[in-house]
């Protein structure tokens, strides 16, 4: 069973930048795309960044210029750098695969301004 788990959240100042990284058990990570995602406090658990099996990126408009996305397969890792962070990125960030498995905690992410 894979399991995914989130670290890097912290309390950050507006304008400041974090690293979010994400372990997957198991040995599928390299063969799915992956993708970040945030859940602000009272909403529904939105899209943030998605990244392919080769390295091709999208993202959210609100994030774009701001946040990159990265995997390592070696590594089974998913990176979300974040840089110039606003109070409204405030979230627990999820990292899963696409399609997703079983979610893993989050990592809290709060920005004060």
């Amino acid at each position: 069973q894979v399991q995914l788990l989130e670290s890097g959240g912290g309390l950050v100042q507006a304008g400041g930048s974090l690293r979010l990284s994400c372990t997957v058990s198991g040995s599928a990570f390299s063969f799915r795309p992956m993708a970040w995602y945030l859940q602000a406090p009272g909403k529904q658990r939105e899209l943030v960044a998605v990244i392919s099996r080769s390295g091709s990126t999208n993202y959210s408009d609100f994030v774009k210029g701001r946040f990159t996305i990265s995997r390592d397969n070696a590594k089974k890792t998913l990176y979300l750098q974040m840089n110039s962070l606003k109070s409204e990125d405030t979230a627990v960030y999820y990292c899963n695969s696409i399609p997703a498995w079983d979610w893993g905690q989050g990592t809290q992410v709060t920005v004060s301004s």
